[in-house]
């Protein structure tokens, strides 16, 4: 069994270590949209709201991931109004769908560079489907890819950094 399988494994819903670990992942949620928002349309290129719960589910597992899954979009619609109400049901789907890919993934193929790659390209194709199915709109369901591809990227390289770097912790 990988290491990231054996850190997982640590956190179930009894303990306040998985509300605290989701706790972090939801203040990087909070915190890094925000600085992208500075730009005009960083939300859309940079897609951050995604990063922490990727970092998230995969150091510390699919009930960490949840956590920040649902509440880092709640929160920040909350606290500063963005991504806007009408934007959750979207967010919602693709972040509980890339909690749900990490979890199979990282069982699969434990961690790699290649493993968090395909955690990306996964969610965002179920995300594609779901916002399609959604609005019948082609365009706005292939945004992510038409405009965000600068924020997968930095999900794909970035994620496999952080997660290298604090693999030991």
């Amino acid at each position: 069994m990988n290491t990231a399988a054996l850190t997982a494994q640590r956190y179930s819903f009894s303990q306040w270590r998985t509300y605290l670990a989701a706790l972090v992942f939801i203040a990087g949620n909070i915190l890094v949209p925000q600085l992208c928002h500075l730009i005009p349309d960083g939300g859309l290129i940079f897609l951050p709201i995604y990063f922490f719960t990727l970092v998230g589910a995969f150091k510390c597992g699919w009930k960490v991931g949840i956590l920040t899954a649902v509440l880092s979009p709640v929160v920040n619609c909350a606290l500063f109004g963005m991504p806007p109400v009408a934007s959750l049901p979207a967010i919602l789907i693709k972040s509980l769908a890339l909690v749900g890919a990490v979890a199979l993934v990282s069982r699969k193929m434990g961690f790699s560079f290649w493993s968090v790659a395909v955690a990306v390209l996964a969610y965002q194709l179920v995300g594609m489907c779901a916002e399609f199915f959604m609005d019948f709109n082609l365009m706005h369901s292939l945004q992510d890819v038409r405009i965000g591809w600068p924020g997968i990227l930095i999900q794909i390289v970035g994620g496999w950094a952080l997660l290298k770097a604090i693999e030991k912790w």
